[in-house]
């Protein structure tokens, strides 16, 4: 930090297993990479290139190595790998991460139907490669699941060897964890953490609104997701109580030895 500032919550430092950011990349230049990684990359733990821009993204792999040369991991959205499931090209998908060299894969169902059982075979044959992130929640607005439904499937695919479980949002912030107005399910996100270990879940949270509210429940070190770039050191101060949002959450006056 540039200075010292009293009664500010202390946070988890690299490589992390709370207070994980994961950043969405939706098509930067290299240019833009080399300038995000310049003022976010002690912020970002790892970046997902959102839903399947990889396919079209010109220099790909030049890309992947920039975030790779500042320690910061990528990986391909779980959309992409979706792509590759339904057309039945799954060793493909394999071979397109060796490729690229990635040591993180996500598996979601977000935009297919796919038996349970079989999502979970697919984490456990991704896991003997790479580090898994699944995703649970459908990008169906109409497609409302239920908390005991939501807790099942991300004990079994955390059991099939995902390191951590996403809670689906979109890009957007109002489906899935989200009502269509961005609001958060607040049951269902509590009723969750009744069974899910805090610290095994990833929040996506594109929204500062959203954002506020995982921190206010869960404290500094929550992990978030689908942070676009832009908003990496926003949602840094927003952690520290250092915007208005959570200016007097972490505030302790009096171990500050401040006055009112």
């Amino acid at each position: 930090m540039n200075y010292t500032l009293k009664s500010v919550p202390e946070r988890t430092v690299k490589p992390r297993q709370t207070g994980f950011t994961m950043a969405m990349d939706k098509g930067l230049s290299l240019r833009q990479v080399e300038d995000f990684i310049s003022v976010c990359g002690d912020y970002v733990d790892i970046v997902k290139l959102g839903w399947a821009t990889s396919y079209v993204t010109p220099n790909l792999k030049e890309k992947i190595d920039l975030y790779k040369a500042a320690g910061i991991p990528t990986y391909l959205g779980g959309t992409l790998f979706e792509a590759f499931a339904i057309r039945g090209q799954f060793d493909d998908y394999r071979r397109v991460l060796d490729k690229y060299d990635l040591s993180f894969a996500e598996v979601s169902d977000g935009s297919i139907e796919l038996d349970h059982d079989i999502k979970c075979e697919y984490i456990r044959k991704l896991s003997e490669q790479v580090t898994v992130l699944s995703e649970v929640g459908s990008k169906d607005a109409e497609k409302i699941i239920p908390p005991y439904k939501w807790i099942a499937l991300m004990q079994a695919e955390l059991d099939a060897g995902a390191w951590k479980v996403i809670g689906e949002a979109r890009e957007g912030g109002n489906v899935g964890l989200f009502r269509s107005s961005g609001e958060v399910r607040s049951g269902l996100v509590e009723e969750i953490l009744t069974k899910i270990p805090f610290e095994k879940i990833i929040w996506e949270a594109p929204q500062k609104a959203q954002q506020v509210w995982f921190i206010k429940l869960l404290g500094a070190n929550v992990n978030l997701g689908n942070i676009a770039p832009h908003e990496v050191i926003p949602l840094e101060t927003i952690r520290l109580g250092l915007r208005g949002d959570t200016f007097n959450h972490f505030l302790d006056i009096e171990k500050a030895g401040g006055t009112i």
